[in-house]
């Protein structure tokens, strides 16, 4: 391959790079920024990781209610739930989204995953400053912002009486 060739591959591949990264951010900013406030209770897990820092091992409540039933095939690796939102904003779940179904205002669908037997939402870890787990012991809800589409994003940590903990409050 002459230089010229090689030179113009390597530049649009870095374009074709530049571009798929810039409309990933994009995507995740609309969502913060459009996105449904959705809070989930969380599941009890393990909280630390010495090797990774602070932070939170999590799992939803929601997740928990999933099982191998509702999702049926057991090849099924992903799919989406339906959570019935409170006047909290407090979902609970409430079935397996089914392609087409209509939604109540009240419900938003949320995308999940299948990972060795394990089912996730969103993200299974949440990171922390060091030094400020002991305010994050108390979190017992995730926040999220969630799409129409059931793309959601985990924006921060709750307590019991639905208080932002962390330095998140702050901004």
């Amino acid at each position: 391959m002459n230089r010229k060739l090689y030179i113009g591959v390597v530049l649009a591949a870095l374009v074709v790079l530049l571009v798929a990264v810039n409309f990933t951010i994009w995507q995740r900013e609309t969502l913060l920024r459009d996105g449904r406030v959705l809070l989930l209770e969380l599941a009890p897990v393990d909280p630390r990781s010495l090797m990774q820092g602070d932070y939170m091992a999590l799992r939803f409540a929601v997740s928990q209610k999933l099982g191998p039933a509702d999702v049926g095939d057991s090849s099924v690796t992903e799919g989406y739930v339906v959570v019935k939102r409170d006047a909290r904003n407090v979902g609970i779940f409430d079935r397996v989204y089914r392609d087409g179904e209509p939604l109540a205002t009240n419900e938003s669908r949320v995308h999940y995953r299948i990972r060795k037997r394990d089912v996730r939402i969103v993200t299974n870890a949440y990171f922390f400053q060091e030094g400020t787990a002991n305010e994050y012991s108390k979190a017992q809800f995730g926040e999220l912002r969630v799409a129409a589409n059931g793309d959601a994003l985990l924006t921060g940590m709750r307590d019991k009486d639905l208080k932002l903990l962390g330095i998140e409050k702050k901004l």
